[in-house]
């Protein structure tokens, strides 16, 4: 049997056919939910259900079992068992456009990783937040997401795109981009963003280009006498990986109480910083969770670990912000 599903603030509703989730449904029925990945992997679609019960052919990576236990879902996941509300995060969103945007720099900023800048001609100013991301649009239709690397800044943009082996666009089309080229791409995208409204001291948590995001968020804060205390833990496996190690060294002048910890996983002998996981490194440096406003980015993997250590010190469920990265190349 078919079961109903309900908006909390703007009443849209829609019918949930067995084994739909409430995305497809949703989308079957005209209503709009923040999604990305559609796998499980990001959290972008992540709901409270208020009323009602939801269950899953297989837990989704990007949830917690702590999380679920206190209402939360994930939309494109989660199968409804009865009728439902869900309460949907609202924010004044810029609203998505497509645009046609041009290359003007492609530059490498490590082995695996390039920096490639876009201009948007036909806008004189782009309007996002810091943290959200775009749609690159590939010839056969399909697309790639990619974070903003770089805090609005008229109608330029920076993105940091890691190569995946055997990735179409990452490993060939990539490649084979100039400046001055033409790419189709919808922006902006994305429901990740920075809370002010927490008023919580700052925990940021990256590996590889999950840096990007928290790189646009910091550089937003800049010089902003409200900026809370900042403590950004960034992983990667060697050294040459933090590609952006000395720029974020010299943010401190311009970040209230910022602290920086790189975090090596195959570290030499010659690194005198933090080894292993980020989230690790954490737990070694910080005893209490329960007053941070905690934003992590990166691989789904290292995000689903993070939030089992730090819900584990005293983290809260409703301050914990995640963006998860490639989760569709790896599935």
């Amino acid at each position: 049997m078919a079961f109903s599903a309900r908006v909390l603030d703007s009443q849209d509703a829609f019918d949930v056919q067995p084994g739909e989730t409430l995305l497809a449904a949703a989308k079957r029925g005209g209503v709009r939910l923040p999604h990305a990945c559609t796998l499980g992997g990001c959290g972008t679609c992540r709901v409270k259900v208020t009323e009602g019960r939801v269950r899953y052919d297989g837990f989704p990576l990007a949830l917690s079992r702590e999380e679920a236990a206190q209402g939360y879902a994930l939309a494109c996941q989660a199968l409804a068992e009865t009728d439902v509300v869900i309460d949907v995060p609202r924010v004044d969103f810029a609203q998505p456009m497509h645009q046609m945007a041009m290359v003007t720099d492609i530059a490498p900023l490590c082995d695996d990783v390039t920096r490639l800048q876009l201009v948007l001609p036909d806008l004189g100013a782009l309007s996002y937040r810091p943290g959200q991301h775009m749609n690159l649009t590939l010839p056969d239709g399909t697309h790639r997401s990619f974070s903003m690397a770089s805090a609005p800044n008229g109608n330029e943009i920076d993105f940091h795109i890691r190569r995946i082996r055997g990735g179409r666009f990452t490993e060939k089309l990539l490649g084979e981009m100039q400046a001055g080229d033409m790419v189709d791409v919808e922006i902006p995208l994305g429901t990740f963003r920075y809370h002010d409204e927490d008023y919580r001291e700052i925990l940021m948590v990256a590996t590889g280009t999950g840096i990007s995001p928290l790189k646009c968020i910091l550089e937003s804060l800049m010089d902003d006498p409200d900026c809370p205390p900042v403590s950004l833990y960034w992983g990667g496996r060697r050294a040459e990986n933090l590609y952006l190690d000395a720029d974020i060294r010299s943010w401190a002048d311009r970040l209230y109480e910022f602290k920086y910890h790189p975090v090596l996983s195959c570290a030499d002998g010659g690194w005198a910083g933090h080894r292993g996981h980020v989230q690790e490194a954490v737990k070694r440096d910080i005893a209490d969770l329960s007053e941070h406003s905690i934003y992590l980015c990166g691989s789904p993997a290292m995000i689903h670990d993070a939030k089992e250590v730090f819900l584990g010190m005293g983290a809260s469920v409703d301050h914990i912000y995640t963006d998860g990265f490639n989760f569709q190349h790896s599935a």
